[in-house]
C-alpha cells in the first residue's frame, strides 16, 4: 500500500505532466481504477474524500515552496479538487434517490470537508503573492466545499426527495422544449417498451409445458440399475 508521502509525490508528478494538457482528467489513472473497483456507494464516497484531501495537501506543499510555475499547478489542482467534490455529490444524490443507506460514506465526507474548509479559507486570507492567478478557482473551491458539507449533513430522506423533485423538473423542462414529432416518438417508444414488458410478464406467468415423453399413459419410467 502506498504511503501518504508517496501518494503525494505521484500526485505532484501527475500534476506537473498534466499542466496545460487539454481534456485532462481530474483523477489519476490509479484513482480511476480504485473508483471502478469500488461499486458500493459508501466506499466510493470515502475514496473521493481521500482524493480531495490529497489535493489540498498538494496545494499546501506547492505553497510552501516559491517555485516558478507553481501558480498554474495550484490553479489546476483547485479545479480538480472542486470536480472531486462534484463527483461526491453526484454519487450521494444517486444513492439517496435509490434510498440507499450512505450514512457512513457521508460521515467520512463531512469529516474531511470540515478539515479542508478552514485550510482553504486560510490560504485565501493569507493572500499569497501569486494568488490572483488562481483566486477564482480558490473561491470556487471554498464555495463548493461549503455547499458539499451542507449536503453531507442533510437528512438523507429529504435529500432523496429533493433529487427526485429536481429530476422531475428537468424532465418537464426537456419535454417542454421537444417538438410534436419528438414527443410522438418518445410516446411510441414508451408504449413499445410497456407492451414488451407486459408480454414478457404474461409469458412468465404461463404454466411451463412438460417435456415430451415416449411413455404410455399410466406407465412409469423404470429406474436405471
Amino acid at each position: 500500500m502506498k504511503t501518504w508521502k508517496s501518494k503525494l509525490c505521484c500526485l505532484l508528478l501527475a500534476a506537473a505532466f498534466a499542466t496545460g494538457a487539454m481534456g485532462r482528467d481530474f483523477l489519476t489513472a490509479d484513482e480511476i481504477d480504485q473508483i471502478k473497483e469500488a461499486q458500493e456507494p459508501n466506499l466510493r464516497l470515502k475514496l473521493y474524500a481521500s482524493f480531495a484531501k490529497l489535493r489540498v495537501d498538494l496545494i499546501k506543499n506547492l505553497l510552501a515552496k516559491d517555485k516558478t510555475g507553481r501558480s498554474i499547478m495550484i490553479h489546476d489542482t483547485l479545479e480538480d479538487y472542486s470536480k472531486i467534490l462534484d463527483a461526491i455529490d453526484t454519487v450521494a444524490d444517486a444513492a439517496a434517490a435509490r434510498k440507499t443507506d450512505i450514512k457512513l460514506g457521508l460521515a467520512a465526507v463531512a469529516d474531511v470537508e470540515k478539515q479542508l474548509l478552514p485550510v482553504l479559507k486560510q490560504i485565501e486570507e493569507s493572500h499569497p503573492k501569486d494568488m490572483e492567478r488562481y483566486e477564482f478557482a480558490l473561491t470556487q473551491a471554498i464555495e463548493t466545499t461549503s455547499d458539499s458539507l451542507d449536503l453531507a449533513q442533510q437528512d438523507l430522506g429529504k435529500r432523496g426527495s429533493d433529487v427526485e423533485e429536481r429530476l422531475e423538473k428537468q424532465k418537464k423542462a426537456v419535454e417542454a422544449e421537444m417538438t410534436p414529432v419528438e414527443k410522438e416518438g418518445q410516446k411510441a417508444a414508451a408504449d413499445a417498451k410497456k407492451k414488451a414488458d407486459e408480454e414478457k410478464a404474461a409469458e412468465d406467468d404461463k404454466p411451463k409445458r412438460k417435456p415430451p415423453t415416449l411413455l404410455r399413459p399410466g406407465e412409469k419410467k423404470q429406474q436405471d440399475k
